[in-house]
């Protein structure tokens, strides 16, 4: 397996819980970050603009800047953006809620992972994992 598809998948490893818990205690979550430095240590990242209920494009913006600014200071080397999303199923066509996370490696690989999942009776559930590629603009 390549270094950067590596290094995601621990990096999407550790952030993902975050969001699991949210959603199952909120049945929601704002945009968060994740990061890995160059000695292999994972950070959280996080934004925030003042507002209680800043809106989601506001904060993954906010996040992807940092991102970037990070990334060309070489403090980073694969960031994890987290944010809810609806999307197509790929196997139906019908969409679904989705916990979205844009892996992004100074390798160049760059991938959205998608967990579609639902909410029941305060029962969150998960559906098949589908992903796609990334727009590899952090490094």
């Amino acid at each position: 397996m390549n270094r950067g598809k590596e290094e995601s998948q621990i990096l999407m490893d550790a952030v993902l819980p975050l969001a699991e818990k949210l959603l199952a205690e909120n049945g929601e979550f704002f945009p968060y970050g994740g990061a890995m430095l160059t000695n292999d240590e994972i950070i959280s990242v996080a934004a925030y603009d003042g507002d209680d209920h800043p809106p989601s494009e506001d904060l993954i913006s906010m996040l992807q800047q940092a991102f970037k600014a990070a990334a060309k200071k070489n403090e980073y080397k694969a960031t994890a953006l987290v944010y809810d999303v609806r999307v197509l199923l790929p196997e139906s066509e019908v969409k679904s809620d989705a916990i979205a996370i844009a892996l992004d490696h100074d390798t160049g690989y760059s991938v959205v992972v998608f967990i579609p999942y639902s909410i029941s009776n305060k029962t969150l559930e998960f559906g098949s994992i589908f992903a796609q590629a990334g727009d590899n603009d952090v490094f």
